[in-house]
């Protein structure tokens, strides 16, 4: 509660946090709408393949042409510019630089830059969550022993789950379940980027006219986006998935102590310490009341019968037994939010949440059947999309992850609906981001045999 307070300290002594931000997309935007206002903070540089959409993102969000510097990453910016380029290795490099923020939602790009934030000394701010489910247990250990931090993106969903977990734990409760909601129905798990529109209410021209990316968006509906997320819960938590992954109960906000309880009493959970998607649609496709779609959710429990009357002497909505209740949040601001990780890392060496261990992973998995010489298209497309599933249970099939799985090429047909492996697909053994995820695996297969 004091980073506001920090940062005008630092504002003060003019030694403002500097910080770069790689990829000025949506997220990257939004981010620098707000840092441009934030005293003590400033954005060293920005960089991305595209440097003229980086230059745009700055002027469409209100940076004054004077803040825009026309040097080159390497080189040194005039007091309160901002440096533009694609080299995004050359502002990680840079000598001034505190903080590095991945925003580029390439799983190998994401895992290359935090390698080279640690090996230079920078904290690491990975928006990428594609990359944290990748490799992020092992990113975040190299970061520790490099000493510095290694964070999730507070105002992206993850984020701010583990900032609920950490707060019911921290009172003293026992986290049941915790998770986000979003819009799902069991056919969504097929829908191509040539299907998705009519589910968004759009049009393919008018999503064209808006500059939609329709795999990303594809990317939310089919399920891969929550399991990539949910993952890096688990991972940043210590709650686990399911064993058949996300069910996805319908759920409005009223009923999340009641839906989200064990099974054996009454609720939808395999287990206490689960994490868990609610959907904002009956399996009818009607909206569910009050639902939390945009929104974040922790369920906890009364370990008293004396918290227990507490629940109800302070109005806590809570399940018909009186012992659960649930604390939400009902959006989520994204880039607007961003600030709160990059002041948290760069002022008082914390993260807004960090994996800890390898304990969830999304596995690519087939939408239809899938032919042998076949390219796969990864998260979003017409052949995979994501399951959540165990970590454990990855590592003894050999799970193939979602983050792996554009262009590559089949060896063999797989079914719909089945798990791929890595023995299904052409691995580029010599790829930064496969070798990155190999040595993570076996760490955590060793670890598993000495436990």
């Amino acid at each position: 509660m004091n980073l506001h307070k920090l940062l005008l300290e630092r504002h003060a002594a003019g030694k403002p946090l500097r910080v770069g931000l790689i990829g000025a997309g949506k997220f990257g935007s939004m981010f620098l709408a707000q840092a441009r206002r934030t005293p003590g903070l400033h954005v060293l540089g920005v960089a991305d393949l595209d440097p003229a959409r980086a230059r745009a993102a700055l002027e469409r969000v209100g940076w004054p042409e004077e803040q825009i510097a026309a040097r080159t990453m390497s080189g040194a910016a005039e007091r309160g510019t901002t440096l533009i380029g694609e080299d995004a290795k050359a502002l990680i490099q840079h000598a001034a630089l505190d903080v590095v923020i991945d925003a580029t939602g390439h799983p190998a790009a994401g895992i290359a830059h935090a390698l080279a934030a640690i090996q230079n000394g920078k904290h690491i701010v990975m928006v990428n969550v594609e990359a944290d489910v990748l490799a992020g247990p092992l990113l975040a250990a190299k970061a520790r022993q490099a000493g510095v931090v290694y964070s999730l993106a507070y105002g992206d969903q993850p984020a701010l789950i583990a900032e609920q977990v950490d707060w019911a734990r921290a009172c003293g409760f026992d986290v049941v379940a915790a998770g986000k909601g979003t819009k799902y129905l069991p056919a969504y798990h097929q829908s191509t980027p040539d299907t998705v529109w009519p589910h968004y209410g759009l049009t393919p021209e008018q999503a064209r006219q808006g500059g939609m990316n329709p795999q990303m968006f594809n990317s939310f509906l089919d399920g891969t986006k929550s399991a990539i997320e949910m993952a890096a819960v688990a991972n940043a938590t210590g709650l686990m998935p399911a064993p058949d992954g996300l069910c996805f109960p319908p759920c409005g906000v009223d009923d999340l102590p009641r839906v989200l309880r064990p099974k054996s009493e009454g609720g939808q959970l395999h287990h206490k310490g689960q994490v868990e998607v609610i959907s904002s649609l009956e399996r009818d496709g009607r909206p569910v009341f009050r639902d939390l779609r945009w929104g974040v959710y922790v369920v906890f429990e009364a370990p008293s019968d004396y918290v227990k009357r507490c629940f109800a002497e302070y109005g806590l909505v809570t399940d018909p037994s009186g012992r659960y209740s649930a604390l939400y949040k009902p959006f989520h601001l994204i880039g607007l939010e961003l600030g709160i990780s990059v002041a948290s890392a760069g002022l008082r060496g914390e993260a807004t949440g960090a994996p800890t261990g390898f304990r969830g992973d999304a596995v690519a998995t087939a939408k239809r059947d899938l032919q042998e010489g076949e390219m796969l298209d990864g998260e979003g497309g017409f052949t995979v999309w994501g399951k959540l599933m165990p970590a454990s249970d990855s590592l003894r099939i050999g799970a193939l992850p979602i983050g792996l799985a554009h262009h590559v090429k089949l060896r063999r047909p797989v079914k719909a609906g089945a798990s791929l492996t890595w023995n299904d697909v052409v691995v580029d053994e010599a790829s930064e981001a496969v070798r990155i995820r190999r040595e993570m695996e076996a760490q955590s297969r060793a670890e598993a045999a000495a436990a």
